[in-house]
């Protein structure tokens, strides 16, 4: 391996050593594989361009071009051109999806999901250091400054993850940077030769490293060492060491979420203050009653006093049929209502929304269940980002009587479901007591929660607000009486609860809005948050205390209700006594909506595309590598010519390795078969083979001529193999109308062919590989718009490689064919070959 390979091989090693430091921050490790895939081919087009060779601007700019083609097969394929270049939809949702990357990293604490925000903020990232890094490492050949973005790629990573494992990852991405350096360090040595001494060979022939590089790895592993040890040392003068985060176990992120956790205060407050709405998903449902379609993500269980947040449980696999709700009873009357749901590409969340309670769930993708809450998780990364799937609910009709006869929650549940912090202002718990004095059942005293906040309290709604934080949030909330869903749920479950009523918040989205052809559009401002109280025989019951948003149940509507426990509501009665495994006939359609078509009570003929979002990463690498193969195969014609060109002139300007010569020709000529390798025999006048003094002289006038030659026929002056060098050279003058000086340039190099191929003595003329530049620009001068692209893109010289080919071909099958005659006639007995 060449010293710019292993120093390009090195460079990819350090980004990616770098890069693993941003592991702890998401759920899954797939994006690291993308990356190191996509890196290895910009590192290979930084390689094969620096081959060729082409400038260092035009080699990082080539690299900077595949990138770009990369990201896009990954991130943008639809609103790409010709599904293959990045055009100006691409770049529009490069942008929209950083936006939502930067989004999703403020609203998920570690491990976030891995939504394609993230995933492009970190394999784009990764890309783009990795480009820094070849470009200054190896591109212009200093690998010190490099360690500059590889020591940003390794800072944001630590300065954001929780610290358990930061003095590993500290030591992958040094040592990645120490090989770094010791790989160039070697190949600047190697260009001095052995200086200092060195190693004795070994067996195999060869030197060992020198003495400055064993030097160099000594102090390197001593200098990491030494890293890893200080910060450990009882040293009172050095404090917040790389270990420091790990020892004391500080961390980010809020509460302990079962995929990631969600701040839902920032990310309701963040969905409802957007300028311009965006339909996050559509559904299509046979429920009559739109207004309860409320679709619930996850529930917030866990309350600190200062913020609600999702406690973990224990995930298994989804079963076909969900269990019953936990507290439902067998006399409660129920319907089952299906709904089919498909959400945006852009909105990847790690958790299903769906009608609660769901009873089967039919969707794909990697997906795990909760038992407690009934919610999907998104498992290794799955998200909901362009999901389609079909949930089949309950819609639960329970009537006030029912409610306010629900016998004392079990012990264990009550004792879990009404913690609330001594943290907690007194006046949260004698604010509920005041409002819900004469309330004799915990019914009772929940309605009048929700009347308080939604009614009679004089709260306004108000997503403007500032969002309040620390123990006395609550407490300012009930002063001030403005904000948003969160603050009015907060509020009610935690007065719940100091009344002994279990409680918890869920997330989810408000009812959407019917659309004419009968679906319901759900946008980022229907993200919503409300109460859930639990009540024996019903099961979780929600409840709506914000005003002017949602629907307050029907099953709390104090139209009929003239005493502390209200009658049952009107539309439970309407419903019938009885009960029904059928959705009740809606009494809710307005002739606008009979209009527009919108009242129809079951789902439409056509069923929801099942998908589960999002391919494997596998095939996202396929389409890559076909991309890339779409694009070089049509180019690789003017690769292999620019490297020929480069060879040929280089030989001509120095002497080659294994020089030789070749008698000119074109393409039918019986000496083309290996012109272009130069290590055919020099022809002498007695016709013996020769590899004396001469060949190195050959090899340099020959490669010139090639050169020429091929350089005539990609602008459309054919070789003639008939004709002497000199005859043929006059021909190339007549045929591209040349003047001088490029027509001295071409008998220059005639004479110099003439010379080494008939002189006894051949010698090299020197300043041929400029007479071939000559030509070339004079040719190209010359030429139309459309010759110089054709030579440029579709060299007609290039043919050469399939006659090479073609001749390697026979060549081996010959050789095979005489090994095998070998073996056949040595395994014959001695008798058939004497006979």
């Amino acid at each position: 391996m060449s010293g710019r390979a292993r120093l390009t091989l090195c460079a990819w090693a350090a980004t990616l050593l770098a890069a693993s430091a941003l592991l702890p921050l998401v759920d899954s490790v797939g994006w690291l594989l993308e990356a190191a895939v996509l890196l290895a081919i910009q590192s290979g087009v930084g390689a094969a361009t620096r081959r060729v060779p082409l400038a260092r601007t035009l080699t990082v700019l080539a690299q900077v071009l595949v990138t770009l083609v990369l990201l896009t097969l990954l991130f943008a394929r639809q609103q790409s051109l010709g599904g293959l270049l990045p055009g100006p939809d691409t770049f529009r949702t490069f942008g929209e999806l950083f936006r939502s990357g930067i989004e999703d990293v403020g609203r998920y604490a570690i491990p976030a999901p891995l939504s394609d925000g993230i995933r492009l903020m970190l394999v784009g990232g990764v890309l783009v250091i990795g480009l820094l890094v070849d470009t200054v490492a190896v591109t212009f050949r200093s690998a010190a400054p490099a360690g500059l973005p590889l020591l940003a790629l390794y800072s944001v990573a630590a300065g954001i993850s929780d610290g358990t494992a930061d003095w590993f990852f500290f030591l992958l991405a040094a040592a990645g940077y120490l090989v770094l350096l010791l790989s160039e360090s070697r190949e600047r040595l190697s260009q001095w030769g052995r200086v200092f001494g060195g190693t004795p060979r070994t067996p195999g022939g060869e030197s060992g490293p020198s003495a400055p590089v064993r030097t160099g790895r000594r102090i390197g592993a001593v200098s990491l060492g030494i890293a890893l040890a200080v910060p450990l040392l009882p040293l009172p003068a050095i404090q917040d060491g790389l270990l420091d985060s790990a020892r004391t176990g500080v961390g980010t992120g809020i509460g302990d979420g079962t995929a990631a956790a969600v701040n839902p205060l920032v990310a309701l407050k963040d969905s409802l203050n957007v300028q311009k709405d965006r339909t996050v998903l559509v559904l299509r449902t046979n429920n009559p009653t739109l207004s309860d379609m409320y679709l619930r993500i996850l529930s917030l269980d866990a309350f600190d006093g200062t913020t609600w947040t999702s406690s973990k449980r224990p995930e298994v696999a989804v079963p076909d049929e969900l269990p019953t709700p936990t507290g439902l009873g067998a006399d409660v009357r129920r319907a089952e209502i299906t709904t089919r749901i498909s959400a945006a590409s852009w909105y990847a969340q790690g958790w299903l929304p769906m009608p609660y309670p769901p009873s089967a769930v039919t969707v794909k993708g990697n997906w795990r269940y909760e038992p407690e809450t009934m919610t999907l998780v998104g498992h290794r990364g799955q998200t909901t980002g362009g999901a389609s799937y079909e949930v089949k609910s309950l819609e639960v009709l329970p009537t006030a009587e029912q409610l306010a006869a629900s016998p004392l929650a079990p012990e264990g549940l009550r004792e879990e479901y009404t913690k609330v912090p001594e943290s907690l202002p007194s006046v949260v718990a004698r604010t509920a007591r005041t409002i819900t004095d004469g309330a004799v059942t915990d019914y009772a005293k929940a309605v009048k929660l929700q009347d308080y906040f939604a009614v009679d309290g004089g709260f306004q709604y108000n997503t403007e607000v500032k969002v309040g934080t620390g123990p006395n949030a609550i407490a300012r909330f009930l002063e001030d009486k403005e904000g948003f869903c969160e603050h009015f749920s907060f509020a009610m479950a935690a007065m719940a609860r100091t009344l002994g009523i279990p409680a918890r918040v869920a997330v989810g989205f408000a009812p959407g809005s019917l659309q004419s052809d009968g679906s319901v559009s759900v946008g980022l401002k229907d993200a919503h948050a409300w109460p859930e109280l639990y009540f024996q025989g019903v099961g979780w019951t929600r409840f709506e205390p914000t005003p002017t948003r949602g629907s307050a149940p029907s099953y709390t509507q104090p139209e009929s209700s003239g005493s502390s426990t209200p009658d049952e509501p009107q539309a439970s009665r309407s419903a019938g006594s009885a009960a029904s495994d059928a959705p009740a006939p809606s009494t809710s359609c307005s002739a606008q909506d009979k209009k527009l078509e919108g009242c129809a009570g079951a789902l439409p003929a056509d069923s929801a595309r099942q998908d589960g979002g999002g391919g494997h990463w596998y095939e996202t690498v396929g389409w890559i590598l076909l991309g890339l193969a779409v694009v070089a195969v049509p180019l690789s014609p003017m690769l292999w010519r620019l490297r020929r060109r480069s060879v040929r002139l280089g030989s001509a300007r120095h002497a080659p390795s294994a020089p030789g010569a070749a008698p000119p020709g074109g393409p039918g000529h019986a000496g083309a078969q290996h012109t272009d390798e130069l290590d055919m025999t020099v022809l002498s006048p007695d016709g013996t083979g020769s590899r004396q003094a001469g060949a190195i002289a050959t090899g340099q006038v020959l490669a010139a001529w090639r050169e020429l030659t091929d350089t005539a026929w990609d602008y459309g002056i054919v070789p003639d193999d008939a004709l002497t060098p000199r005859r043929a050279a006059t021909r190339i003058v007549r045929l591209a109308h040349l003047e001088e000086p490029a027509a001295g340039s071409v008998h220059r190099v005639a004479s110099a062919v003439e010379q080494v191929l008939y002189a006894p003595q051949p010698r090299a003329e020197p300043g041929l590989a400029g007479d071939v530049r000559v030509l070339r620009t004079a040719l190209r001068a010359r030429a139309s718009r459309t010759a110089r692209v054709r030579a440029l893109l579709a060299p007609r010289s290039a043919v050469r490689v399939v006659w090479d080919l073609g001749n390697r071909w026979a060549e081996l099958r010959s050789g095979w064919a005489a090994r095998w005659t070998d073996v056949m006639h040595r395994r014959r007995p001695s008798g058939e070959q004497s006979g």
